[in-house]
């Protein structure tokens, strides 16, 4: 009988006990596990690779994959040094993830997330689209090259669940007059459009000159197919109105705001307005901003919710109490918390309760420390890891590779990537050194141990005995270094930890090193003690002897 290695692998494949059953259990049992599993079983088999890549399954387990909070830290520098971009993952159980995600490079810009895509600005002359489980990664050309003014937030990404089109749209600054380069950074006219798949960007008007400093200051959001964004409207209450854009008509639509007027504090400055979604509805967050700070926030933090968008009616969802600082999109609320920054460098979550719209922030969470991030930087969204692939779109017109270096490659990040480098380093000396620790101790012990049967007095043996006993540290288990890159969160984390192993070692050799000198003292002392008492013995058993003598004489 050939054994299992000799066998040819069809005829393994076919005496697998799985494929025996009917391909639509299988499929139901695929559907249940993640993508990081799905993805070593397509090496697996040929029949197995074939269920997990067929287009119906991907959509399928899409629609079930779990959920994920996405906060993205943009690259920035603090006090002259420079941090890369970074992603923390918040899962179902509101634990945030270790290790940073690949396809993010350390000068990339979040413009979008959608169906486990990301899409990540550059400053190079392409975008980069990313599934960010998978890893798979597409370069696609800007709509117009060295862009003057070009800005991350003036791009996003949506899916259309009716077309099952990806479309990436980009808000182009009306041209400066007498310049072929540069734009206006302050209004639009045209919304250029890819799909991606396509072979070229395409300029679509708007119906009017739009603000590009409203997409900047209260973002855009991407809805069922739909992007939507806060546009001037000087007539109304609240000076803004929605404007919508349709991913499949590629039609314009305006959604007037609430008609109720604020109560602003007398001690607040202006109010500001932020386009959020919420439960895949679009909602408006308002709140006074601090006179001082313009970026943060005091007063009250409103939260309305688009009930009805053919009848344009609005209900107010949230009215908390107490605004925090800093609100992050374009998603806020994640599995029934509402994520909140605070100036103290803390992401928190909060449980919403409350009655008649009067909604306490409750049961606070502190998420992380993003230190020393900026808190007014981080974006926030909610996303699946999927099985979405992108190797059908790589024949497009505008794909392109990136000719220049980029990311971690840049000498930007030397000293960064040294760093990181001297840590591990660290990590290694310092599991030498207990390694080293640990057999000196053990050295000692046994060589006292040796020592003891010299000793004849059982008390001060075994007192001697015990002591030897604890000279042997009682160090923390050596896990083993990670072989990813740790996210900044983790990063922080393991120099604490680094710092904390540090003291804790010194602090145990040392108590050790005090031990063994100890117990050296108290062995030295006894053989002294007996060394005395055999002497002074022996000169009384001398004198007993003389005395007999005397006595016989």
């Amino acid at each position: 009988m050939a054994s299992e290695e000799t066998k040819p692998k069809k005829q393994r494949d076919e005496e697998c006990i799985i494929n025996g059953l009917p391909g639509e259990l299988i499929e139901r049992i695929f559907l249940k596990l993640p993508v990081s599993t799905l993805l070593r079983c397509t090496g697996v088999c040929e029949q197995w690779h074939k269920i997990i890549r067929d287009p119906q399954f991907v959509t399928s387990h899409l629609q079930d994959a779990p959920q994920c909070a996405v906060l993205f830290f943009p690259q920035e520098s603090v006090s002259g040094e420079p941090h890369p971009a970074d992603a923390i993952l918040i899962d179902e159980a509101w634990s945030p993830s270790t290790y940073a995600v690949p396809v993010i490079g350390p000068d990339d810009f979040l413009c979008g997330s959608c169906n486990g895509l990301l899409v990540l600005y550059t400053k190079s002359s392409t975008l980069k689209v990313a599934n960010f489980a998978t890893g798979e990664c597409l370069h696609l050309e800007k709509p117009v090259k060295n862009l003057r003014g070009d800005h991350f937030l003036f791009y996003n990404f949506g899916f259309h669940p009716l077309s099952k089109e990806y479309k990436i749209t980009h808000f182009l600054g009306d041209p400066v007059v007498g310049s072929t380069r540069s734009h206006n950074n302050s209004r639009f006219s045209v919304i250029q459009v890819y799909t991606l798949g396509g072979e070229k960007w395409r300029d679509i008007k708007t119906p009017e000159a739009l603000s590009l400093n409203c997409v900047k200051n209260s973002g855009a959001v991407n809805i069922d197919g739909t992007m939507c964004w806060l546009i001037e409207d000087m007539v109304a209450n609240w000076q803004h109105a929605v404007m919508t854009f349709d991913l499949s008509g590629e039609s314009f639509a305006r959604i007037q705001l609430p008609a109720t007027v604020h109560e602003d504090c007398a001690g607040g400055g202006p109010r500001r307005y932020w386009i959020r979604e919420i439960d895949r509805k679009i909602c408006i967050a308002t709140a006074q901003a601090c006179p001082s700070l313009p970026r943060r926030l005091v007063g009250m933090l409103q939260i309305w919710e688009l009930e009805n968008k053919t009848e344009q009616r609005w209900s107010l969802k949230y009215n908390i109490q107490y605004s925090p600082d800093y609100i992050p999109g374009p998603n806020l609320v994640h599995r029934n918390k509402i994520i909140l920054q605070r100036r103290d460098g803390n992401l928190y979550s909060y449980e919403l309760l409350g009655e008649n719209f009067n909604t306490k922030l409750c049961k606070m969470a502190n998420l992380l420390d993003f230190f020393p991030h900026k808190p007014d930087n981080m974006q926030s969204y909610i996303c699946v890891k999927s099985l979405v692939r992108l190797d059908v779109y790589k024949k497009t017109a505008i794909a392109r590779r990136p000719k220049q270096r980029e990311g971690w490659e840049l000498k930007k990040w030397e000293a960064w990537e040294h760093q990181l480098s001297d840590y591990e380093k660290l990590w290694t000396r310092l599991h030498e050194e207990e390694h080293e620790g640990i057999a000196l101790a053990e050295h000692s012990s046994i060589s006292f141990n040796g020592l003891l049967p010299r000793i004849l007095d059982d008390a001060i043996r075994q007192d001697i005995g015990m002591k030897i006993n604890k000279i042997c540290p009682s160090l923390p288990d050596q896990q083993p270094r990670p072989l990813r890159r740790l996210n900044c969160v983790a990063q922080k984390q393991d120099r604490e930890n680094l710092s904390a192993r540090l003291e804790n070692y010194s602090s145990i050799m040392k108590a050790s090193r005090e031990a063994s000198k100890s117990i050296m003292s108290m062995i030295l002392s006894a053989v002294e003690n007996q060394r005395g008492a055999s002497g002074s013995n022996a000169g009384i058993s001398s004198q007993n002897r003389s005395e007999g003598d005397d006595a016989k004489a």
